[in-house]
């Protein structure tokens, strides 16, 4: 079965080993293949946007999915993980799911869990924002 996808005006997409980019116009493409690594480029993290823990992990996770021996990025990946439930140990459910995933060979589904982290990531983070600035504004009010 093919898969259809469709580009918007200069997206990019990676199949296999390949990043196509498309031209100024939409693309329809028609895409047949045995489990073929192919990622759109809202789903592409680069080192760059890879800013916090959790999107290292789905970087390291998104290599090993594109990768011909994913194996290879498993140790900077397990680091990763590792520094991750020491300082969250309740993202542990979340992780499990990517490992289960990487270790049953479906690493499409391990970036998919991965994306998970990264929101929880986000709501751990904003959680933390907000009870500090709770925190500066009780302070501020007990000095005026």
């Amino acid at each position: 079965m093919a898969l259809k996808v469709e580009l918007k005006p200069n997206e990019r997409i990676i199949i296999g080993a390949c990043v196509i980019t498309n031209t100024d116009q939409r693309a329809r493409l028609l895409i047949e293949g045995d489990k073929v690594p192919i990622l759109r480029e809202k789903d592409i993290l680069t080192p760059e946007t890879a800013n916090t823990p959790a999107k290292l992990v789905y970087l390291a996770v998104q290599l090993m999915y594109i990768s011909p021996d994913p194996q290879v990025n498993h140790g900077t990946y397990f680091n990763l993980v590792r520094d991750i439930v020491t300082a969250a140990p309740s993202a542990w459910p979340i992780i499990e799911g990517i490992n289960n995933n990487i270790l049953s060979g479906d690493l499409y589904r391990a970036l998919k869990e991965a994306r998970k982290l990264v929101a929880y990531e986000k709501t751990l983070l904003d959680h933390n924002k907000a009870r500090n600035n709770r925190e500066a504004g009780m302070e501020e009010q007990r000095s005026a």
